[in-house]
This record gives C-alpha cells, structure tokens and sequence, in this order.
C-alpha cells in the first residue's frame, strides 16, 4: 500500500512539472486532380488544418494537378467523400504517415475535456 501512495503522489507532482503534450500523427497527402478543382481542394486542406507543399503538373495527363500538402490524421476522416463531391468523382488520393507533430492547444483541450466527461460518467 505504501508503494502506490508513493507512486500517486509522484505522479500527481511529476507529470504537471514535466509539461506533457499530447502528439498527432502528421500524413503526407498526395491529391490527383483535374485543373479546374485545384482551389477548391487548397481551401479544404485548410480547414482541415492541413500545410499545403506544393503543386505540380502530372508527368503523364496534361490538365492534371498533384497537390501535396501534410495533414493530421484526425481531420481526415470523410476526405474521400468530400473529395469525390468536390471533384465530381474525378479526384483520388494517397496517404503516407510522415511524423508525429505536437497537437494544437485547441486539440488538446478538446481531448482533455471529453476524457474527463468519460471518466465522470
């Protein structure tokens, strides 16, 4: 019994001085479209908190934009759908994991607050 007081009482001390942060994975997003779809799908990576890389022209289709941007994965579920809408199902895309990024302070409150709401039902 003496073990885990000591335990609690140094966690409860320890993990506020050590300032955790809560990480998110980061992808790289590869986005093939038509031309004309190119600003539509810019704004959308940035709502969705998304850094756009770059932009090139498909090496084989002329009319043909690749998008890179890097994206969090929490704000990409339903992408398919919203890219199929906004393209008229002419867009697709890849994803690859590229690094894991500390979550904005926003994120983070979000998280912490429904963890609390879980624990206190």
């Amino acid at each position: 019994m003496a073990f885990k007081t000591a335990a609690s009482l140094a966690l409860k001390k320890g993990v506020p001085e050590a300032r955790p942060v809560i990480l998110e994975p980061i992808y790289n997003v590869d986005v093939v479209i038509p031309e004309e779809f190119m600003g539509d799908v810019m704004g959308d990576f940035s709502g969705r908190r998304g850094r756009i890389l770059g932009m090139e022209h498909h090496r084989n289709r002329s009319g043909i934009i690749v998008v890179k941007a890097q994206v969090p994965l929490a704000e990409m579920t339903g992408y398919v759908t919203v890219l199929r809408s906004m393209t008229q199902g002419k867009g697709t895309f890849n994803m690859d994991f590229f690094a894991y990024e500390e979550a904005p302070q926003k994120v983070t409150e979000t998280i912490i607050a429904k963890k609390a709401a879980e624990k206190s039902e």
